[in-house]
């Protein structure tokens, strides 16, 4: 893949190079920018299949370059030295991230995501999304990407109802009544629905509280959901469900 790296520090941009050569080796560094003006006419200029992109630069960001461009044909992986900024929209995107300092193997498996991606051609839509969500200032209901095999979900987060754990996958349970199987763990799920309101009654099981109906004390707590669903509470999540039900 023909790629350019951004970043507003050039001894980033040398370390990346050197990851990049020595552990993905096919991937091909056409040129680099260390400013989003530079970056712009790299980009025009090479049309490349993957993009680091550094996030916070001075008073830009990365984001305003994505914004500039009005073609995205190509595959973004964020580059940052904050866990804060600008991830939680990067995540809801379903797009792909490292943290500095960049470590090998988080970075082998981001280009392997990037490669499949862009063989899948939905780089661009992704992309765009990202951008809508970042332009509405803490929207009260944020979209989240659900990536599947042939196609991408946008869905509404007050329209998950819950989440279920199987193995490495998670299905997401809607309010309509679709039920979509997601290829990552409910974990990386927990994670980034857990500002949203939503808690971790169980190992294998994350509800939205606003579909609870009620706590049913059978088997020592379990959850009755609006559509009739029965969800188990494990003991040692019991007063954080609690809790976040308020009673």
């Amino acid at each position: 893949m023909r790629t350019i790296l951004v970043d507003d520090e050039v001894a980033n941009l040398e370390n990346l190079k050197i990851l990049l050569d020595k552990h993905c080796p096919h991937i091909k560094v056409v040129a680099s920018a260390s400013n989003i003006d530079e970056a712009f006419a790299q980009v025009n200029l090479h049309h490349p299949d993957l993009l680091f992109l550094d996030i916070q630069m001075g008073k830009t960001t990365g984001f305003d370059l994505l914004n500039q461009l009005t073609e995205k044909t190509f595959e973004v992986v964020f580059v940052t030295a904050y866990d804060h900024y600008g991830i939680q929209a990067v995540k809801f995107a379903a797009l792909d991230y490292l943290l500095k300092p960049v470590d090998p193997e988080e970075l082998i498996t981001a280009v392997e995501k990037a490669e499949i991606r862009f063989r899948n051609k939905i780089n661009g839509e992704q992309l765009n999304f990202l951008l809508s969500q970042i332009k509405k200032s803490e929207p009260s209901s944020p979209k989240i990407a659900l990536p599947q095999q042939h196609e991408i979900r946008y869905v509404s987060v007050d329209d998950i109802v819950r989440c279920v754990a199987d193995n490495t996958y998670t299905f997401f349970f809607l309010s309509n009544g679709d039920k979509i199987l997601i290829s990552k763990p409910l974990k990386e799920y927990s994670d980034l629905l857990k500002p949203q309101g939503f808690v971790r009654a169980h190992q294998s099981h994350l509800v939205n509280p606003k579909f609870v109906k009620s706590w049913l004390k059978e088997d020592g707590g379990t959850l009755l959901m609006d559509n009739g669903d029965k969800i188990p509470v494990s003991k040692p999540n019991r007063e954080l469900v609690k809790e976040v039900l308020g009673k």
